[in-house]
């Protein structure tokens, strides 16, 4: 119970301070930009670090929950706010279609599969140039509460910030809860879990939901922030960026994936200076943290704080 207040009021603070620093509107738009990308992770963390169940389109829910707040008002003539609960109830009924028959899949045929669904996404959002725009994506339109149009990074910064919040209070929650229990066990082995009782079908399709909904809704910040979106938010590369953030933070642990997010957005920013070789650098740093810090970067640097001298 502790903890969980902890990390909130940490998050809370950290949200609540940095502007105080911020030299210029630019970096609001930057620390937007990490709000709405760790609120994907965190929900991919859901599945991944609790339930223990490998995903390679996790985009692709993205790229749902964006595509929906373009075209939710051109087709069906409604506020573009009230296409965000409509993307993420679009992803939610998708996954679980989807997710009944993938999710008896296991190991690398499971994330075959998710990958083949990510992949199918982007290429219906690439080749309906007629609904989509195709490759080169589709306007969204812009919010407005009354008179009041919501536009600006730092309106965004704050709107993403409060996602986020509202997204690791509920995922630490599930974490506590018996549900999440449940999941933990499950993640430890299916055949244990199964043997004491919990329903490992239910309760993984339910997380696989669960992480659809989350990835839903950062897509539709994202697309009503840029005021545009591509195929690209629905991408592979942008599934296997998910993947690396919730790794890299530490699968076992939510805040783990607010930090892997935060890190994954801000590296190509900071080491713009590199030219050629910032991806390499990138790669580099990646692979440094993973030797040196194998459980991620949360949990790693919590045991070597917890680790008494001798």
């Amino acid at each position: 119970m502790g903890s969980r207040w902890a990390t909130l009021i940490i998050l809370a603070a950290v949200i609540g301070t940095i502007p105080w620093f911020f030299p210029t509107g630019f970096y609001f738009r930057v620390a937007a930009l990490i709000w709405v990308t760790a609120l994907a992770a965190v929900g991919l963390q859901i599945l991944m670090g609790q339930a223990g169940q490998v995903s390679l389109g996790h985009a692709g829910f993205v790229g749902i929950g964006a595509y929906t707040m373009a075209l939710g008002p051109k087709l069906l003539g409604i506020d573009v706010l009230l296409c965000l609960p409509l993307g993420a109830a679009i992803a939610g009924g998708v996954a679980f279609v989807v997710g009944r028959p993938i999710l008896k899949l296991k190991g690398h045929y499971l994330a075959v599969a998710t990958l083949g669904f990510g992949m199918l996404v982007t290429m219906v959002l690439v080749n309906e140039f007629a609904l989509t725009g195709g490759p080169d994506g589709i306007r969204v339109p812009r919010a407005e509460i009354g008179e009041w149009r919501i536009r600006g990074g730092e309106t965004f910064y704050w709107i993403t910030g409060v996602a986020l919040l509202i997204g690791v209070w509920i995922a630490l929650n599930l974490q506590a809860s018996p549900a999440g229990r449940a999941l933990a066990a499950l993640h430890d082995s299916e055949v244990a879990a199964r043997t004491v009782g919990i329903d490992v079908a239910k309760h993984k399709l339910r997380a696989f939901v669960i992480a659809a909904v989350y990835a839903a809704v950062a897509g539709g910040l994202l697309a009503l922030m840029n005021g545009f979106v591509t195929p690209d938010a629905a991408g592979f590369l942008a599934s296997i960026e998910y993947v690396t953030m919730v790794v890299i933070g530490g699968l076992a642990s939510v805040p783990g994936a607010v930090v892997g997010a935060a890190l994954l957005v801000l590296l190509p920013q900071t080491l713009t200076f590199l030219h050629d070789y910032e991806q390499a650098a990138i790669g580099l740093l990646i692979m440094l943290f993973m030797i040196f810090l194998r459980a991620g970067i949360v949990p790693g640097l919590a045991g070597l704080l917890r680790r008494k001298p001798a």
